[in-house]
């Protein structure tokens, strides 16, 4: 953990040094240090708390996740997870510290302190940790270094030390119960503001998204997330945890919560547009009906479910723009697919190299617009990019998360959502983008282990007894 936080941002510093990005911090070098001295002032701060509460961690992981700020530097604007890389800065030192002063490990301290003694292991963790070495070291020939090694400063390793702190957290009914809580209530946020988005037809974060809402007769809505398939996920991930309750809670207060906030958070959903959001929540319901009743049943209501959808289609085929053509309805994703199993053709066994899709996709489709160049389908991204190599760590590692998350789940609700709601959004990155760039990825990958491992002894059966608090958080 602490070679990561030295190394991680040396590596960003050296590569982007004489960058635009930097012009600022030359010119101001004093006010830069100041800079850096709150930020740590606030990382020392959060670790003594994290240190003395560490199931404080769970809450302010659960609370940073959505929440990106746009960083202008030298004429151009990142989205960083700032908020989120502070926790995890924080939660990293309240672990190596009390390492450092040659103190008990942490993970060995009574269950009294929020965190489990030392994990058991399972086939996630190395194929997590075979996936990220693997994309750095095929960073090395990558015709896109720069992107690789940023995506492995601001993801990866810090999702990676994310995942290790929430793995090792003891996730107790009444720590679930206030993620949950946390998690609903921004998500209820973040609908309000789109309604008020769509209200007054302003678009705030997004000025590409701007000039496309001019440009139709429909209207998108992003609220806080720069992206409208990306806010969409998260409400569809959230959606299906209201579910989980909905299913496994039989108080008439808690399902008629369950179903105002699911019908305001599906508002908000539709008026996104996002396709891939739809059709991840179907599966994530799917899968959630699956683990609560018999798959029979769950697959009569989805024969039902498509056989509405395609009737729908048939009537109106306009309405779905079906009249486009397949590549007109996925918004030209068809021809980043093809184009991408072409550039797997060209160097099936080790691929173009990490981060590179974007430009050996332009470079053999020069005439690609620049809103259609980047990647959209997971699988086909890491075969163009790392090849047979990558795809096959990366069939693995979904094979083995789906299994540690939904095996053993039919009777924990809490891991029923879990699952659920991964199954959701593995299914998304297959239309969209984003499975290990997302920390929502990490994060219920680092919980529903903790509970996977851990269920079988004293955590499943709590949450199998208290229902209202057996969803964890998105």
């Amino acid at each position: 953990m602490l070679g990561a936080l030295l190394l991680a941002p040396v590596l960003l510093l050296a590569d982007i040094w004489h960058s635009p990005q930097l012009a600022t911090v030359h010119r101001h070098p004093l006010i830069a240090a100041a800079v850096a001295l709150g930020g740590l002032a606030i990382v020392a701060a959060l670790a003594v708390l994290i240190g003395r509460r560490p199931m404080l961690m769970g809450a302010l992981v659960v609370v940073a996740l959505p929440f990106r700020v746009p960083i202008q530097a030298g004429g151009t604007t990142s989205n960083l997870l700032v908020p989120l890389y502070l926790v995890v800065a924080a939660a990293s030192l309240a672990f190596i510290v009390p390492a450092l002063r040659n103190r008990a490990d942490p993970a060995l301290s009574s269950r009294s302190d929020g965190v489990r003694e030392q994990p058991r292991i399972g086939w996630l963790e190395p194929l997590l940790a075979a996936y990220v070495l693997l994309y750095a070291l095929q960073s090395v020939y990558s015709s896109d270094f720069e992107k690789a090694l940023q995506q492995m400063v601001f993801f990866y390793v810090p999702f990676a030390l994310m995942f290790a702190l929430l793995r090792r957290l003891q996730w107790t009914p009444q720590l679930i119960r206030t993620c949950l809580t946390l998690v609903v209530a921004l998500a209820a946020v973040f609908a309000g503001v789109a309604f008020v988005e769509y209200a007054t037809k302003t678009i705030v974060l997004n000025p590409k998204l701007v000039v496309q809402n001019d440009l139709h007769t429909y209207f998108t809505v992003n609220s806080v997330f720069f992206d409208p398939d990306i806010f969409g996920r998260f409400l569809a991930l959230v959606m299906i945890l209201l579910a989980a309750v909905l299913l496994y809670d039989g108080r008439q207060r808690e399902q008629l919560g369950s179903v105002g906030l699911l019908a305001v958070l599906w508002g908000a959903l539709v008026l996104t547009l996002s396709r891939s959001s739809q059709g991840a929540l179907l599966v994530g319901l799917g899968a959630l009906a699956s683990l609560r009743w018999r798959v029979s049943r769950s697959l009569l209501g989805a024969v039902v479910v498509i056989a509405i959808g395609a009737a729908a289609v048939a009537i109106s085929p306009k309405t779905f723009g079906l009249n486009q053509g397949l590549n007109g309805v996925s918004s030209g994703r068809a021809g980043l697919v093809s184009g991408g199993i072409n550039l797997f053709a060209n160097r099936p066994v080790w691929g173009y190299g990490s981060g590179s899709f974007v430009n050996e996709y332009r470079a053999h489709h020069p005439r690609t617009s620049q809103t259609l160049a980047a990647s959209h389908t997971i699988p086909v991204t890491v075969a163009a990019e790392q090849g047979v190599i990558g795809e096959v760590v990366y069939v693995a590692l979904v094979i083995a998360a789906c299994l540690t998350l939904v095996a053993g789940a039919r009777g924990d609700p809490t891991r029923a959502a879990i699952g659920a709601a991964f199954l959701a959004l593995v299914f998304h990155t297959l239309l969209y983008a984003d499975f290990l760039e997302d920390p929502v990825t990490w994060t219920l990958l680092g919980i529903g282990a903790a509970l996977a491992y851990a269920g079988r002894s004293e955590l499943a059966p709590a949450a199998v007894h208290q229902p209202r608090v057996a969803v964890a958080p998105a």
